[in-house]
């Protein structure tokens, strides 16, 4: 068997060395800097941005951060799938009154990001989703706002404040828009769980890492709810779309390289020239590349062609279309940030988990506490590693995500329970962020290309 050798270690309380990377802080730290800077830039260039785990200011044992990421995954992929599969969803709620049916959009993330919006800047955290294209936040008068650990962002305080009239292109961009009584472009997304943000489509200067940037549209929600952006006071899309961050900067590529779950430092976010992967981090010779495909259905994804898996000594080839966009626009492979677990088809994910169970050595457990499908019962106290199959994903292009058993493994010290984080799903297949650890990932959309390489994130 080809293995790999995973350490069986227990993550730390996420206490005190979180505290000063907390949302709270973050946000005050970002005040001070913004507050400070006169820069300001009209296209953007190259920028680096921190990125915060939604969970790194809470005291959270191993345990619960493990079930609290299995938990958004699982409320997320249900989400992205009734999203792929085109189930509608009715809000009661549209602007302007009245019914209107609105699509599902992805929301929620793992990660966080510090910005200030407004003239004079109001610092705040949103949660990165490159799942979704919409760059919202909540704004006063508030009819329903969620708890935020912020002032909640005032329009008629800000002088660079601006609504977008219905005529123009970007309330076209818009998947669903109603043009209100005062002709302002009104905007509804939907979540996929109840929760949703409602509000008007407007312009303003956005501030990061102390550059400028004016004119950015965003989404000013006066009605928002659902329990899944209680970590931030709205949400940064970096999809596809034209609305999103990305595209609203002209931005040709991006890249994150996110730390691992018990590392208590920020994960950097790397926009436009500064994007490409770090010579001094990463073997050249270790840099893979795969095509970006495109879903006309889903035009906000970042697609990738799953070709193969290996499990230990044993490569599951399955029937091309077992990860092929479908004709109506079901099924694929997207990678993404703001899931932690992966989910692969049904049918390539029981390829993986026989393949998976019949290389190790180990009994089968129940996962059930943590939220995960196949575990084993770990080693008796006292041993200190375990043999694991390895696990590599093929990708189009003959780019091979190699992983270290860390990315796919997790030990719950409370149960003893060693899980691998890859489950089944239906309509759509993810690539989640726990494999995405400790890797360089460059999204380059001007190219149509996704690179990665493996790099320690702490030291980026």
């Amino acid at each position: 068997m080809e293995a790999r050798v995973l350490v069986l270690v227990t993550m730390a309380i996420a206490a005190a060395c979180w505290a000063t990377g907390g949302v709270a802080a973050a946000a005050t730290a970002t005040a001070a800097t913004t507050a400070a800077t006169t820069t300001t830039t009209s296209r953007l260039k190259g920028l680096r941005v921190h990125l915060t785990h939604v969970d790194a200011h809470g005291n959270y044992s191993r345990h619960q951060l493990l079930r609290r990421a299995a938990r958004r995954s699982h409320h997320r992929m249900s989400r992205l799938v009734a999203r792929a599969t085109g189930v509608p969803m009715t809000s009661s709620k549209a602007a302007g009154g009245g019914d209107l049916q609105v699509p599902v959009h992805a929301g929620n993330g793992e990660f966080l990001m510090d910005v200030s919006i407004g003239t004079p800047a109001l610092a705040y955290s949103a949660i990165v989703d490159t799942g979704s294209d919409l760059v919202w936040t909540q704004c006063k008068p508030c009819v329903d706002c969620f708890k935020q650990s912020t002032p909640v962002f005032d329009p008629s305080s800000s002088s660079t404040y601006a609504t977008v009239p219905c005529s123009s292109a970007s309330c076209s961009d818009l998947p669903t828009s109603k043009c209100t009584s005062a002709s302002k472009c009104g905007y509804t997304y939907t979540y996929g769980d109840s929760s949703s943000t409602q509000g008007v489509l407007a312009t303003e200067t956005f501030t990061l890492a102390k550059s400028k940037l004016p004119g950015v549209v965003f989404g000013c929600g006066d009605t928002n709810e659902g329990d899944g952006f209680s970590q931030g006071a709205g949400l940064v899309g970096l999809g596809r779309g034209p609305l999103s961050l990305v595209s609203q900067l002209g931005l040709d590529k991006f890249s994150y390289c996110l730390t691992s779950l018990d590392d208590t430092n920020n994960s950097p976010l790397l926009l436009g020239s500064l994007a490409g992967i770090s010579e001094a981090s990463a073997a050249a010779s270790s840099v893979q590349t795969t095509p970006l495909i495109k879903n006309p259905s889903q035009p906000s994804f970042y697609y990738v062609s799953l070709k193969a898996i290996t499990v230990g000594s044993t490569r599951i080839s399955l029937p091309s279309s077992a990860f092929a966009v479908q004709d109506d626009g079901t099924g694929g492979v997207i990678v993404d940030s703001g899931t932690s677990i992966t989910y692969l088809e049904v049918q390539g994910y029981r390829a993986l988990k026989k393949a998976f169970a019949a290389q190790m050595a180990l009994p089968a457990a129940d996962g059930s506490g943590v939220g995960l499908d196949l575990c084993f019962r770990a080693p008796a106290k006292g041993v200190d590693q375990v043999e694991v199959p390895r696990l590599v994903f093929h990708f189009d292009g003959g780019a091979d995500l190699d992983l270290p058993a860390e990315n796919y493994m997790v030990l719950d010290g409370g149960s003893g329970a060693l899980c691998l984080t890859v489950m089944g799903s239906r309509g759509l297949s993810i690539i989640g962020n726990f494999q995405q650890q400790n890797f360089q990932f460059v999204y380059d959309v001007g190219h149509d290309t996704l690179s990665f390489a493996p790099v320690q994130c702490n030291k980026l």
